[in-house]
């Protein structure tokens, strides 16, 4: 499934890399441990996460993640906007709970951890 389909059909808020919106997404990640992420989500996973700061760029770029997702309408920290741009990370919002929205993900078609 592509990027694009995942934000017009789960309304997602597009805040950085409305360019890169043509991936492919081959599964889904969620948490907010940073070293868990790293540990165990995989290249091309959406990341399901409520973290604002700027670290959660650098962990998409490390591991090559198609997306992060944003839950409950939280907005990015300044200065994570200006490092997602600068990187081409989507950083995408929903207004969904966490868990509703991965639920619905999971419905769409959107497996957990799949590695590539």
């Amino acid at each position: 499934m592509k990027l694009e389909t995942l934000v017009q059909s789960f309304e997602l808020e597009v805040k950085t890399g409305s360019d890169q919106l043509h991936q492919e997404v081959t599964g889904g990640y969620a948490g907010d441990l940073l070293s868990d992420v790293i540990a165990h989500s995989a290249r091309g996973n959406v990341w399901i996460t409520i973290q604002t700061h700027p670290n959660i760029v650098a962990v998409a770029s490390l591991k090559d993640l198609a997306a992060i997702i944003l839950a409950g309408g939280r907005e990015p920290d300044p200065e994570t906007l200006k490092k997602a741009a600068e990187e081409g990370i989507p950083l995408l919002i929903s207004l969904l709970p966490a868990f509703e929205l991965i639920g619905r993900l999971y419905q769409a078609g959107v497996p957990g951890i799949v590695s590539c």
